[in-house]
């Protein structure tokens, strides 16, 4: 793809504008190759770094039949590689492949958070080589937009060391929802430390000015995805409305807005229907008065929109057999429902891969082909901005010394000590290095730097006991993944707490993905500390007081279920008499 080729393709000459360029790959392409443009799905590696043959677990097809038979170009990468240089070396394979295609269109791959400590298949992925950074909220815990956006330096060298060039995410939905399943990706319930650090977070993954160096960040979900009806997510049947009973419909819209300041590029909207709002009661993908007269035209956004993942086609997830997320409008055909997110303004249908469906909705005369081509010119437009056609490839040799570099994981380190929140110290903390130490959650070769592991509590100085959030379990493996449900510890968890505590004191570290009603282990514990995404190491040096403690809690700690229940989900900060407000965290 070198400009040598620029006679036969105008197009690779990159001294005329990125428009005209634009305008000249369009109008060389068949129908076909831009039907291929507007399918962003999965894609599988193969070992090794070669390319792959298709994944029967997931229904994914061989590389080849995504880049040469189908016209695919978007991806987001599934799962997570043993090391950066197996990636950049299927990369590289896989840009030869497009390479090889008549217009030798390059490939744009993407991807889910990979910087984290969850792994959500339908969420983020589990860190693997790359460094390991707080989830957002533990970001948020920091209220650092500096240090938000050297995350996002960071992040964006790591990804284009190995060839991702589009981030799905950051996610700035407000947790207004104590019971939401999807706060751990957000920046917590306050719009505006949400908007600040959402914005810092576009500018570092896209850098000062968004080019051949960029990764660009699609944002999510337009337009916020907080207030789901009983916290539960619209992956499923049961999580689909969207209310706003505190009518705040709008105050939901604060941190797009400064995305959008910040250049923001990209916009998933959410699975979730509004209802009872002045737009039709279908979900956002399919909303034409949400993403076009929302989106389009009052805010003025001209950058891609694409659809999250499966509103067309029904495709079951993980043995879910609710695989229906085309709320609203469930009784439209397949194509039905292509033609109506087409018409709501979207430009690529996430995670589906029926090119020929679109092929024959224009053939057929229900969509114009002109309709294609506005979308087709945004889609172009990025690879041309993003310098793929320049150079696709990425030096393979140099990806594991970039990605995971000591400097970056020392970074991703320093913030996991940075978010770890204390909530309460009756004067366990600090312990004292070498105490005797009784722990659980905590593997015993690391916490021997830091003290004596004995066997029980009796023996111990301290007891040190890592737990997660609660969650209710359901009936499917990919339900779980989301955790929904009370937020009320189980009586064997505050009971064990309990326990411990009236043998030794006892220092409870909560991974608080949701806003657990922590009462009863505060009652028990001599000090309750959360983290979101902290390794035990940067955990214990705040504990010891090797690091100072400087978290500060990025939501609202309800004091009661009944007083979640009670409270509006539209509406933040809406529980009354919380335990802990809010910008809440001791120092020690």
């Amino acid at each position: 793809m070198s400009n040598d080729a620029a006679p036969e393709r105008p197009w690779l000459n990159p001294e005329l504008p990125t428009s005209e360029r634009v305008e000249l790959l369009l109008a060389e392409m068949t129908l076909e190759e831009k039907a291929g443009l507007f399918f962003h799905t999965m894609i599988a590696m193969g070992e090794d770094g070669e390319l792959s043959e298709g994944s029967e677990m997931f229904g994914i097809p061989s590389n080849r039949h995504h880049v040469v038979d189908q016209h695919m170009s978007h991806f987001n990468l599934l799962g997570v590689a043993p090391t950066a240089g197996d990636i950049a070396r299927w990369y590289n394979k896989l840009q030869e492949l497009a390479a090889s295609t008549r217009l030798g269109i390059p490939v744009t791959i993407s991807t889910d958070p990979r910087h984290g400590f969850s792994e959500n298949p339908g969420a983020s992925m589990l860190a693997g080589p790359f460094s390991q950074w707080p989830e957002p909220l533990g970001l948020a815990a920091t209220a650092d937009p500096e240090l938000v956006e050297r995350f996002g330096d960071i992040a964006r060298r790591e990804y284009t060391a190995v060839g991702i060039r589009v981030a799905l995410h950051p996610q700035v939905d407000l947790a207004t929802e104590p019971r939401w399943a999807r706060q751990l990706q957000t920046f917590g319930e306050d719009a505006d430390l949400s908007g600040r650090l959402g914005a810092a977070y576009v500018r570092g993954f896209q850098g000062e000015s968004f080019g051949p160096g960029s990764v660009s960040t699609m944002t999510k979900h337009f337009p916020g995805g907080g207030p789901q009806k009983d916290g539960e997510d619209p992956h499923f049947d049961y999580g689909r409305e969207q209310v706003y009973p505190g009518d705040n419909f709008e105050h939901h819209l604060k941190p797009f807005e400064e995305v959008f300041a910040a250049g923001g590029r990209q916009i998933m909207p959410y699975y979730g229907m509004p209802v009872g709002t002045e737009y039709e009661e279908v979900g956002f993908g399919f909303n034409k008065g949400v993403l076009t007269g929302l989106l389009r035209e009052r805010f003025g956004f001209d950058g891609i929109v694409c659809t999250d993942w499966g509103l067309v086609t029904d495709q079951p997830i993980m043995g879910a057999d609710f695989a229906a997320r085309a709320w609203g409008v469930e009784h439209l055909t397949p194509a039905e429902r292509m033609t109506k997110i087409l018409d709501a303004g979207a430009d690529q249908f996430g995670g589906e891969q029926e090119p020929q469906m679109l092929i024959d909705l224009v053939q057929s005369g229900v969509v114009a082909e002109e309709r294609l081509d506005v979308s087709a010119r945004r889609l172009l437009r990025e690879k041309f901005e993003l310098g793929l056609f320049e150079n696709p490839f990425v030096d393979a040799a140099a990806a594991d010394a970039v990605v995971g570099s000591d400097e970056f994981r020392a970074a991703g380190y320093a913030a996991q000590q940075a978010s770890v929140t204390v909530l309460t110290n009756d004067g366990a903390l600090p312990f004292a290095r070498g105490a005797k130490l009784y722990v659980e959650g905590i593997a015993a070769d690391i916490a021997a730097q830091y003290g004596e592991v004995v066997a029980s509590p009796a023996e111990a100085d301290v007891a040190i006991l890592r737990i997660q959030a609660p969650y209710e379990e359901r009936g499917t493996m990919f339900e779980n993944f989301f955790h929904a449900g009370s937020l009320d510890f189980p009586a064997a968890v505050v009971d064990h707490v309990a326990e411990v505590a009236a043998a030794v004191p006892t220092v409870v570290d909560v991974f608080l993905d949701r806003p657990a009603i922590l009462g009863p282990v505060v009652s028990a514990a001599d000090a309750v500390v959360a983290n979101w995404g902290s390794g035990a190491p940067a955990l214990l040096d705040v504990l010891s007081g090797a690091v100072p403690a400087t978290g500060k809690l990025p939501f609202d700690v309800p004091r009661s279920m009944a007083a979640v229940e009670a409270s509006r989900p539209d509406v933040p900060f809406d529980t009354a008499d919380p335990l802990f407000r809010f910008g809440h965290g001791l120092s020690l």
